[in-house]
């Protein structure tokens, strides 16, 4: 049974997720998803560009939060980030879902622990919702996500591919 602290999350791992059409792997797993109103805007904003792509707000397992500024954490982040990172500490999170180096550097000087999607594909192969990890990767990267093959080789490591 998943753990019921709080996860949060940034906007990048939302869409490469749906991108795959795997959103869903983010409640199986984790259950609800905290995500601060900056990254619901900008998740929301890019779905004109993409057709098909669901509507956070219908999604019962999310939940949006307003975010105070958090003065420890850099300006040089984008909204999203910064307010994950800040929602994430604000709740104590168990864990804080960040693609992003900078934003994961500043999560990680914070104490906060960090997981990408990388590891969410790993940790849904581990637990039988997916079969490969390659595959969805290999996905991504055709839709244009910059997936370092270094990174790749890693996770396909660790999922045993």
């Amino acid at each position: 049974m998943p753990s019921p602290d709080p996860v949060a999350s940034n906007t990048t791992p939302l869409i490469k997720l749906v991108g795959v059409g795997l959103l869903d792997l983010l409640p199986t797993l984790y259950q609800k998803i905290h995500v601060p109103e900056a990254v619901f805007a900008e998740y929301q904003a890019g779905r004109a560009q993409h057709p098909g792509s669901p509507d956070l707000a219908t999604l019962t397992w999310l939940i949006v939060h307003p975010v105070a500024p958090d003065p420890v954490i850099p300006a040089n982040l984008d909204s999203g980030e910064a307010e994950a990172i800040a929602l994430a500490r604000t709740l104590s999170a168990r864990l804080i879902l960040l693609d992003e180096r900078r934003g994961r550097a500043v999560a990680e000087r914070l104490g906060l622990p960090v997981v990408g999607t990388m590891t969410v594909l790993i940790e849904a192969k581990r637990q039988g919702h997916v079969p490969l990890v390659a595959p969805i990767i290999d996905q991504m990267v055709a839709q244009g996500r910059r997936i370092n093959p270094q990174l790749r080789a890693e996770v396909l490591l660790q999922a045993g591919e």
